[in-house]
């Protein structure tokens, strides 16, 4: 049930001066039909036919009651009565301009090809994706930014497709989910890494994927709740991936955004992980500094959902243990979750110069849209 529950007026961010960069938008498609002109006729009709095929059954079934009616607040809509981000001009109307934001980045997850269990059309559907973000909203709206959706199981085809992209400016980024086959820290992967550094481009992991086993290294749980709060555990296991099979090592010039994962775990999975390297440092000689190092070095977050404790206090201390610059602002419109760019970290005790690198400048550093 969804219960509206009245909130002081806050300025907006123009009205406190400051600039905003959406590091978390979900664009959707109206109907299937939209990818058709971007993909060959056989792999429209095996769309047509047979559908998805993906790692994790039912996964594309949105049976949970939080996925219904598509992940979405109540009123973002479009007028048509469309699928929540399918509408371009209701996004830019309802959104970009309501609220202020000077770049958008867009994150593709309904139709994600990263996903399928024929690789041949996972890359086909990654690549109709691209061409279809840059259609639909890039063109439509030049404060719009697009992510290089590929499919991480067929590194030859992740690789063609990153160098296919990167010359196209509008694309800031390589999308992979963090869900994989096998923990991406392994050198199946690393094609991947070293065509992102060639082309100067970061990777993003929005949280979630279906690598086709269970959410929890337990099993799977029971509950819907359990299979929510299993995915902060995905981001924390690749980090560790990350850093102990020696990516940065191997790729200093890498730059990975966790998105929709949260951040305040992070000091703690890094206080754990330097405690054990001290001790485990003759196994892993490829490391040459501890594992907190690597990952404030290379590693950054989006803040949507921000975990705010009851006292004021204690979200400024995460925030200083994690580092100012290593924060993006993320609203996940239009998701339920999404956070008001009016609200989210008011309460983190910022001063202006702080909370403008998290809510535009890091991004911009980032992605190059200075």
């Amino acid at each position: 049930m969804n219960v509206n529950v009245p909130l002081p007026r806050q300025q907006t961010p123009k009205e406190q001066g400051l600039s905003v960069v959406d590091c978390d938008i979900h664009p959707a498609v109206k109907s299937v039909d939209e990818l058709f002109p971007f993909m060959a006729k056989r792999w429209q009709d095996h769309l047509k036919t047979f559908g998805s095929h993906i790692r994790q059954g039912l996964a594309d079934a949105l049976a949970h009651p939080r996925m219904t009616p598509d992940v979405a607040r109540v009123d973002a809509w479009p007028d048509d009565g469309s699928t929540p981000g399918s509408d371009p001009e209701f996004m830019r109307r309802h959104h970009l301009d309501a609220n202020g934001v000077e770049y958008g980045i867009l994150i593709p997850l309904g139709r994600s090809g990263s996903h399928q269990r024929n690789l041949d059309y996972g890359a086909a559907l990654c690549s109709a994706v691209n061409d279809w973000q840059i259609s639909k909203y890039c063109e439509f709206d030049n404060r719009i930014r697009a992510s290089i959706t590929a499919t991480q199981e067929d590194t030859a085809a992740a690789v063609k497709e990153i160098n296919k992209r990167a010359k196209d400016k509008r694309f800031v980024q390589v999308l992979l989910p963090p869900r994989a086959v096998e923990p991406l820290g392994k050198r199946r992967y690393w094609p991947i890494y070293e065509a992102a550094v060639a082309n100067k481009l970061p990777i993003g992991l929005h949280l979630g994927g279906m690598g086709g086993h269970p959410s929890t290294g337990s099993g799977m749980g029971s509950y819907y709740i359990e299979e929510h709060t299993s995915n902060v555990q995905t981001m924390q296991g690749l980090i560790i991936s990350l850093v102990i099979e020696g990516v940065f090592e191997a790729f200093p010039d890498l730059q990975i955004v966790l998105i929709e994962g949260g951040f305040a775990w992070e000091p703690a999975l890094n206080w754990r992980l330097d405690k054990h390297w001290k001790n485990f440092k003759a196994e892993v000689p490829h490391l040459k500094r501890a594992p907190s190092e690597y990952s404030k070095q290379h590693i950054r977050f989006t803040t949507q959902p921000i975990e705010e404790p009851e006292r004021q206090g204690d979200l400024r201390q995460i925030i200083d243990w994690v580092g100012v610059d290593r924060l993006m602002f993320s609203t996940d419109y239009p998701h339920w979750d999404f956070d008001d760019p009016r609200y989210a970290l008011n309460s983190a005790g910022l001063s202006v110069a702080e909370k403008q690198k998290i809510m535009s400048g890091n991004a911009k550093a980032l992605y190059g849209l200075q």
